[in-house]
């Protein structure tokens, strides 16, 4: 029998090896982290979503002392849907897609809006996860296209 070696080629064929673009920077990281943020605040939002639409009491301020003064019910649904899509953006951008990074700045803005409408209710946790929207909307515009180019 006859050995006829491995089918791999020795030299890197990849589209990061034959890239004319610039190398991906350390931010790549900051990209990944990001995402990671996306699927963690997805699940909270979503956790969070489930809490109002089954626990209304569980909020200090009464619907009425909201900035758009809808039912706890209504809110429920707002989170859950919107932690949902969150989640699923953050995993698409971990695989370094155009369209996921695109879906999570949107998503990142209007999970934003959404938390200064909610503010009252939450203020601590409102202030906060706009703070983080922030920091995801930056890593995704600036940097995101180093995740798709970095070699794995």
């Amino acid at each position: 029998m006859t050995d006829i070696g491995s089918s791999r080629p020795d030299v890197d064929t990849t589209r990061v090896a034959y890239s004319t673009g610039p190398k991906p920077t350390a931010w790549t990281g900051w990209v990944v982290f990001a995402a990671f943020i996306m699927i963690l605040n997805g699940v909270i939002q979503a956790l969070e979503g489930l809490m109002a639409l089954f626990n209304d009491k569980y909020y200090h301020v009464s619907s009425s002392g909201l900035a758009v003064s809808v039912d706890y019910t209504w809110w429920g649904w707002v989170h859950l849907i919107l932690g949902v899509a969150i989640f699923a953006a953050g995993l698409g951008v971990l695989t370094g897609n155009l369209l996921a990074r695109i879906v999570g700045v949107m998503l990142a803005g209007l999970n934003a809006v959404v938390a200064l409408l909610f503010i009252e209710a939450a203020p601590v946790w409102g202030i906060l996860l706009i703070t983080i929207d922030v920091l995801v909307i930056y890593a995704l515009t600036v940097h995101g296209r180093e995740l798709r180019d970095a070699p794995m």
